[in-house]
């Protein structure tokens, strides 16, 4: 069995821009294309609807889309034009969300929200009725499948108990951490009755890649300090003085991380190693991640779902920096893909 390859990027192009960029990826040879769901950020139902029709084979979903900015139903619905523009490629991936401070909103009841997301999106999806008498005027003629992404125990379980695929992790993967995702998951099917192997579980990690590698590392250095300090990962020893600096440093930052306009502390520079970066992300020269897949796949995992981020420096805008991430994979994407045989 090859590698299942996901790829997602944030929205933050033009309309034409991401259109260019959807192809590429398929193009290059992923499976999968998520389109981020970040708030104030172009819609992306609207920019996966446009991917889709200049796309023929890959599938294409939310990354992840959350039931507090969004109604189950609007979910159901959009995620149904979806996939009848696509020809039955589309897949809903939905989460508690995420900067949703923006606007205000807080995440009352995340499980129980998720849960009934989950239940009365695909009860719509099946052309069912709902709630007093809702029902899709056009439900899709196939079962969507729906992937749920998570870093919290109560949510894994319930991906376990409804979801077709659980996206664990952010951004960190360590022996203890993919064992005990795949327990949470393997749980919650087992208390619904489920068999755990109806679940796929792919990690969440990032992707950058340059034939500059340096440059490659250097934009993934704010991303692995700012996972190391939300994380925090018992299993990964880091000095007290350097993990507050870091800390320290990350309090000057600006804007999120994937904004080309964002600022990254240029201490940082010298405060995350090498070695933190390869901890928190796949990057580097597109030879230098081969291992980083091998080691996925060694962990026992059949898909892996990869966060583009633009290669930045240098006047880049962002769809030039997730192009060369993404014309830099493709070199070695296939030997990827292919060397998932090797592992049982």
């Amino acid at each position: 069995m090859t590698l299942v390859l996901e790829a997602e990027f944030s929205p933050g192009m033009s309309p034409a821009e991401h259109e260019a960029l959807a192809r590429l990826i398929e193009d290059a040879g992923f499976d999968r294309l998520g389109v981020s769901d970040v708030v104030l950020w172009p819609d992306t139902f609207v920019v996966q609807s446009a991917c889709a029709r200049v796309t023929d084979r890959i599938e294409i979903g939310p990354m992840v889309s959350n039931p507090y900015t969004r109604h189950p139903a609007a979910l159901a619905a959009a995620i149904a034009d979806v996939d009848e523009l696509s020809g039955g490629r589309a897949f809903l991936g939905l989460g508690v969300g995420a900067g949703l401070e923006a606007l205000g909103l807080g995440y009352p009841r995340p499980l129980a929200a998720l849960r009934e997301a989950i239940t009365v999106v695909r009860a719509l999806l099946a052309g069912e009725t709902v709630l007093d008498g809702a029902r899709l005027r056009r439900p899709p003629e196939r079962r969507v499948p729906i992937a749920v992404g998570t870093r919290s125990p109560g949510v894994a379980r319930l991906a376990g108990e409804l979801a077709d695929r659980a996206l664990v992790g952010a951004r960190y993967l360590s022996d203890g951490f993919a064992r005990t995702y795949r327990e949470w998951v393997t749980d919650g099917a087992r208390r619904a009755g489920r068999d755990p192997g109806e679940v796929e579980v792919a990690p969440r990690l990032t992707l950058c890649t340059s034939d500059d590698a340096e440059a490659a590392r250097r934009t993934m250095r704010r991303d692995a300090a700012e996972f190391l300090v939300t994380l925090r990962p018992p299993d990964l020893d880091v000095e007290p003085e350097r993990f507050a600096a870091i800390e320290a440093a990350l309090a000057t930052k600006e804007g999120w991380y994937f904004d080309p306009d964002a600022f990254h502390p240029p201490e940082l520079d010298e405060l995350v190693t090498d070695d933190l970066v390869d901890h928190f992300s796949i990057s580097g020269a597109p030879r230098d991640t081969v291992r980083h897949f091998e080691r996925v796949r060694a962990l026992g995992f059949d898909a892996v779902s990869l966060k583009l981020a633009p290669v930045r420096g240098d006047g880049r805008t962002m769809f030039e920096g997730l192009r060369e991430t993404v014309t830099s994979f493709a070199e070695v994407l296939g030997e990827v893909k292919r060397r998932g045989v090797a592992f049982p």
